[in-house]
């Protein structure tokens, strides 16, 4: 995990990696618990033998559910020491250009796109690249804002 001391520290690094996360296992019962949340039960999530005769070969993952996974992502790929307070401002896109099978590794790469000041901290938008173990196209591609307090 890289730290930065101060968020200020990042209006410099526009254009950088600020870290890459953890790996994280997609298993099938978090795609099991994920289609029972949100009510997307389509076979090729949730029934095991359907899905080994679909085209992946397995079940695979939604894309909404590896999106939903940034959070945890960016918990173990960097941190700021002054910021006592983060909200997720949204996304400006999001592409999932690879499946991503049950039993899967994946993980994230946090690029600063940009830093704008507000008041009480700032606003950074980070493209965030998200590759599958083994595999060289990556499973999700988002810019994600977030707003962080000082």
């Amino acid at each position: 995990m890289n730290t930065y001391k101060k968020l200020a520290d990042l209006q410099a690094l526009s254009g950088t990696v600020l870290g890459s996360s953890e790996w994280i296992d997609m298993e099938q019962t978090r795609i099991d618990q994920f289609a029972a949340v949100t009510g997307d039960q389509q076979w090729i999530h949730v029934d095991p033998v359907r899905a080994a005769k679909g085209p992946f070969g397995a079940t695979v993952a939604h894309g909404y559910l590896t999106l939903s996974l940034l959070p945890v992502m960016v918990q173990s790929a960097f941190s700021i020491g002054d910021v006592r307070m983060s909200i997720n401002y949204g996304l400006n896109r999001v592409r999932f250009p690879a499946p991503v099978p049950v039993r899967s590794r994946l993980r994230g790469h946090f690029k600063l796109l940009s830093f704008e000041p507000i008041d009480g901290g700032a606003q950074i938008v980070t493209e965030v690249t998200t590759e599958r173990d083994g595999h060289p196209k990556p499973v999700c591609v988002a810019e994600s804002v977030a707003r962080h307090f000082i």
